[in-house]
């Protein structure tokens, strides 16, 4: 085994065998994302676990009727049917065994505050906020429960897709907390028997820059 296969070991499921996680996996797993970096240190993140299968299934209604209504948006057919295709993609948490819904909140940027009151221009203000430091949080959160599920032996999925019906979510879920709202969507659940292969990723020459 080599020292790195925790990590190449990972990759999107999108089917589960019906098995209930136990909490205690969970919670572990949540404990771990919860180790991840964040900006300052701020652990702007706040995660919701829903194993009840009436809620999730309202949730998948509610992305299922907003993935409509953006797809009849659309200027072109070929685009309007190119979204619809992509529904079941966005859909597919309803048959995972649990939910782990990820809610985050801004950062609160020093930087940020300094510049806007020392009178510093939109351009840099803009600039400023650019790398989205709070999201970056969320993700590597997310990854770090990604990467503890496949050693435990779980399929994920990470899922941002469903945020088009973000506030239908949130009203649904009932989940308050000052400044808070939904970031992204993570599936867990035991692996079906037939697991897709894994998608080839770029060449590292493709994607990797050396300076000397």
């Amino acid at each position: 085994m080599g020292k790195l296969d925790f990590i190449y070991k990972r990759q999107s499921i999108r089917k589960y065998k019906n098995i209930r996680v136990p909490r205690e996996d969970i919670m572990e797993l949540i404990k771990a994302a919860t180790y991840a970096p964040s900006p300052k240190h701020q652990q702007n993140w706040h995660f919701v676990v829903i194993e009840n299968r009436d809620l999730i299934n309202e949730m998948a209604d509610i992305v299922s009727r907003s993935h409509d209504r953006l797809a009849e948006m659309a200027k072109n057919e070929s685009d309007r049917e190119l979204y619809l295709k992509l529904k079941k993609y966005y859909i597919l948490f309803k048959d995972a065994p649990a939910l782990i819904i990820v809610y985050g909140k801004p950062y609160d940027m020093i930087e940020y505050k300094i510049l806007k009151e020392g009178g510093a221009d939109e351009e840099t203000l803009k600039d400023i906020l650019a790398p989205q430091s709070d999201a970056q949080a969320i993700g590597a959160a997310v990854e770090n429960f990604l990467l503890g599920a496949a050693a435990m032996g779980y399929g994920t999925c990470y899922m941002t897709g469903p945020t088009h019906a973000k506030r239908e979510i949130e009203e649904l879920v009932g989940f308050n907390k000052g400044g808070y709202s939904l970031m992204a969507m993570i599936t867990l659940g035991i692996p079906d028997d037939k697991v897709p292969q894994q998608p080839a990723r770029k060449p590292l020459e493709e994607v990797v820059t050396i300076i000397e």
